[in-house]
């Protein structure tokens, strides 16, 4: 794995730079998805491993970094997901996913999961900015003014957006 840093002690300083906001949002996740095996730490160490292999990840913004730090933990999720599929290790393979992040998230499998994610994956190729709003508020916990900023639009089209994106995804998760 090669990464973009010129020497380790850029890394370090990243990291450390970055750490408590990676934590957020791992615990963010964990409180979505609390049947899932990660725990935050080794959510954090996972998504770290993976930021830390892209180029351009110390010179990005703070909403920058917030919207691949997103990317980074919902790979890491699915991942394990898919891993304790392969295992087969039994247990529930119950998750917790919440579209709508003002209400009680409702219980779905791993199998929903994946298929949100094969769907999220979709929707990025019909419409870009919906899928980098649903992974910003979704995976990444960002507010609906931070997602506005970064992407130079306005909130009332984030949230146009959000809707649209959840309807759509909704149904193709209930088709798949």
């Amino acid at each position: 794995m090669t990464s973009g840093f010129t020497d380790q002690a850029d890394l370090d300083a990243l990291f450390s730079a970055t750490y408590d906001e990676l934590r957020r949002l791992a615990f963010l996740i964990k409180r979505r998805h609390s049947s899932a095996t990660l725990n935050p730490t080794a959510l954090v160490h996972e998504a770290w491993l993976k930021l830390s292999a892209s180029n351009g990840v110390s010179s990005a913004s703070p909403l920058h970094f917030k919207r691949i730090a997103a990317r980074a933990m919902r790979q890491v999720l699915i991942d394990d997901i898919r891993r304790r599929k392969t295992a087969k290790r039994g247990g529930s393979n119950d998750v917790l996913v919440a579209m709508d992040l003002s209400s009680e998230p409702i219980i779905a499998t791993d199998d929903e999961l994946i298929a949100l994610d094969s769907s999220l994956e979709k929707l990025a190729q019909m419409n870009p900015r919906q899928a980098t709003v649903v992974e910003s508020r979704f995976f990444g916990g960002l507010e609906m003014a931070e997602i506005a900023e970064f992407l130079g639009i306005s909130e009332a089209t984030v949230l146009r957006d959000w809707r649209a994106a959840k309807a759509w995804l909704a149904q193709e998760v209930r088709k798949g």
